[in-house]
């Protein structure tokens, strides 16, 4: 049973610690990861200090030395965007924040961070999260296009499916994920108080600023 409520800790970072410390700009995915880690490391400095959690970046899952012989197929990805553990815990946040568009190829990217953090988790980990953050309506409101991957981030209450193989939308389209669990996407609005310091790509646009957490439960 995990101890660490890491869950509530990152919705904490978007929803408390970015509105009440405004000199903070997240201008792209490396000024998140920063950001995040650095709330973190305080935050567990400060409330668990006994645990001698560490907060570290980008380790590599070999560093981990996990138990991969329940996993199908290799590791989707290697490193790992924000890593706390101790000497009984071990937790792994995946990231994204796009900034360039490329909507439907985010989506798949979106989909292949679920898939590792499922990969990690069971492999070991304690606990494990995808959290998305993106400043683009593209990704969670219905367009002419709302079928296929678009389906599973625009459409309210639909499910990212485990039942079947999910193709990437473009390119070649030889690339396939396959989910263990099956996942809705729930958006979160961040506050307007918030959305001054995430910096827009495009001076025409004002969306809504939203982010998801998916953890992952016991595969």
């Amino acid at each position: 049973m995990a101890r660490l409520n890491l869950e509530a800790l990152i919705t904490k970072f978007f929803t408390e610690y970015l509105k009440n410390n405004k000199e903070i700009e997240i201008y792209n995915e490396f000024s998140l990861q920063h950001e995040l880690g650095v709330f973190l490391r305080g935050e567990l400095k400060g409330n668990f200090q006994e645990e001698k959690y560490k907060v570290q970046f980008e380790r590599n899952v070999s560093f981990f030395k996990l138990d991969k012989s329940k996993l199908e197929e290799g590791f989707v990805k290697r490193e790992i965007d924000i890593c706390i553990y101790n000497e009984e815990e071990k937790y792994a946040i995946e990231l994204k924040f796009p900034t360039n568009g490329q909507v439907p190829e985010q989506m798949y990217a979106f989909i292949k961070d679920i898939k590792f953090m499922e990969q990690v988790k069971e492999s070991g980990f304690t606990g494990a999260f995808s959290v998305c953050l993106v400043n683009n309506s593209e990704f969670y409101s219905l367009k002419s296009k709302n079928d296929d991957i678009y389906s599973y981030f625009r459409i309210e209450d639909a499910e990212l499916p485990s039942s079947k193989e999910i193709e990437k939308p473009t390119g070649k389209r030889d690339q396939r994920i396959k989910l263990k669990k099956s996942y809705r996407i729930k958006w979160n609005e961040l506050s307007k108080d918030v959305n001054p310091q995430i910096r827009l790509k495009r001076d025409d646009k004002n969306d809504p600023i939203k982010f998801y957490i998916i953890q992952i439960e016991k595969i």
